[in-house]
């Protein structure tokens, strides 16, 4: 069955050489982070692309979605690639953790008791069940801190099942060009550090660091010697750089930053098609609630997408898409399956003509960043807003 013409175009070439690049500049080890359907782009098609560029690492928010991240890597045969639970686990899923070879993010005492009740009914031996301790060095959002370190360490060791395979923060102003916030939780960092290393733990892995951090260049370089000091291996976490976009900084952009911009290649592009085109008196109101009235006799082109597949409402009589290479303006409300465009100024503009909503066509394009500008959002938004019912193809 031919499907309503409204989709996506995923570059899996561009999300690549993206990784390759990354990990080419930041001399780390880089986990390839594809949580949240690959940040809207397809888990599907972003997960064995990070692989086949070199990724020995995947991130992901849960177990279901790691669960979905093993099946994709066995069947394309990386049955040896990692795959990061950072938002820990809950009640009833440690089986699934285990029969999925997947990694844990822990930080409370009851992930640990889940993990060792699912070790015991498995019958797994000491020691090898490996999880990543996440630190708090200033976030409050999850991780221990300095005060319930020692009590979580007791847990490994001796006969546990459990295994200390890692150790992780996560940095909350990274894309602050002072780095002031960022150096204040690496002076918290490397005492906690040095703590598990003295209670007589060995975990092989300290990662830090999102795509703000990798592309300032700064956080892996002193991850680097950090690691160095205390006998460890260095990794990272970039995000959004994979799929082409550098976040933005405050108060102004670093010069490597803007290097990056310009370098990393967009991997989405999302189109729909003109459903039909009228001519429109002056007066006439366009969409639900007449949030527009035509000046002049107008000509308007229907376009099937609408804020269920994700186009923001927030875009309603602000945002512009591109139809024959030239911008055309969103007007009235965007309803929820349908969006009615200004064609006027172009020619030729008939039912069937391809639309991009992001993207480039022709010389003209439209992009996540403008998106998330006309909403009052950012990127991670616009791109994980995009509904599933929206086809993703690779190109």
């Amino acid at each position: 069955m031919t499907l309503r013409p409204c989709w996506v175009e995923i570059s899996t070439h561009s999300f690549e050489e993206n990784y390759t690049a990354l990990a080419a500049a930041s001399a780390v080890e880089l986990l390839a982070i594809v949580k949240g359907d690959a940040y809207g782009h397809g888990l599907e098609f972003c997960a064995p692309a990070a692989v086949r560029a070199g990724a020995r690492w995947l991130g992901v928010t849960s177990v279901e979605e790691g669960v979905g991240a093993r099946g994709l890597c066995d069947s394309a045969g990386f049955t040896e690639t990692q795959i990061l639970v950072i938002g820990g686990v809950f009640a009833g899923q440690a089986a699934a953790v285990l029969r999925s070879r997947l990694t844990l993010v822990v930080w409370e005492h009851w992930q640990l008791d889940e993990l060792e009740a699912a070790a015991g009914e498995a019958g797994l031996a000491a020691g090898s069940v490996a999880v990543h301790l996440e630190l708090d060095t200033g976030m409050s959002r999850q991780g221990v801190g300095e005060a319930g370190l020692d009590g979580i360490l007791a847990r490994f060791g001796g006969d546990a099942a459990l295994r200390l395979g890692g150790l992780m923060t996560h940095l909350y102003a990274a894309d602050e060009s002072d780095g002031a916030a960022t150096d204040e939780q690496f002076a918290v960092l490397e005492p906690m550090v040095a703590r598990v290393l003295e209670s007589g733990l060995k975990p092989e892995w300290l990662h830090v660091g999102n795509s703000a951090a990798v592309l300032e260049g700064t956080v892996p370089a002193e991850l680097r010697l950090l690691c160095e000091r205390f006998a460890m291996r260095a990794m990272a976490r970039p995000g959004l750089a994979l799929y082409g976009l550098a976040p933005e900084f405050e108060p102004e952009e670093p010069v490597s930053v803007a290097g990056w911009r310009s370098r990393l290649r967009r991997v989405l592009e999302w189109k729909t098609r003109v459903t039909s085109v009228r001519e429109i008196p002056a007066g006439q109101p366009v969409g639900y609630n007449g949030t527009f009235v035509a000046s002049e006799p107008m000509r308007v082109a229907l376009l099937a997408v609408g804020y269920a597949d994700g186009l923001r409402r927030e875009l309603s009589n602000r945002g512009h898409v591109l139809v024959r290479g030239e911008r055309a303006p969103v007007i009235g409300r965007i309803s929820m399956d349908q969006t009615v465009v200004d064609v006027t100024g172009i020619p030729g503009v008939a039912p069937g003509d391809e639309v991009v909503l992001i993207g480039r066509q022709a010389a003209g394009s439209v992009t996540a960043e403008d998106h998330a500008g006309w909403a009052g959002t950012i990127p991670w938004e616009i791109f994980t807003s995009i509904a599933r019912r929206v086809e993703r193809r690779a190109r």
